[in-house]
């Protein structure tokens, strides 16, 4: 991503740019691939609510055309930067 955001500063681009992974995932899909990689079962409870946008359409057309793609998928990205949140979970909760 910090690839990504340097070659957007570096471009002539202009506006709305998508700079990530073009992989959809639904918010039970993600909330499964974070239980997965932190070794955690988890229980995933629906509650009644109000229903938002089913989906997104996102295009990262214009980040590739400045020489940027994603190098990992979401469980990649996710497996890559779990350890890092879990150190500063801990890091906080030994400081209280």
């Amino acid at each position: 991503m910090v690839e990504g955001i340097y070659r957007l500063m570096q471009s002539d681009l202009q506006g709305a740019v998508n700079i990530g992974c073009p992989q959809y995932a639904t918010v039970d899909e993600l909330a499964a691939v974070v239980a997965g990689v932190s070794g955690k079962k988890i229980t995933i409870k629906h509650v009644d609510g109000p229903v938002g946008v089913q989906s997104r359409n996102f295009s990262n057309e214009r980040i590739y055309s400045i020489g940027w793609k994603s190098k990992f998928d979401l469980k990649q990205g996710i497996a890559l930067t779990y350890p890092w949140v879990e150190q500063q979970v801990k890091r906080a909760a030994s400081s209280k």
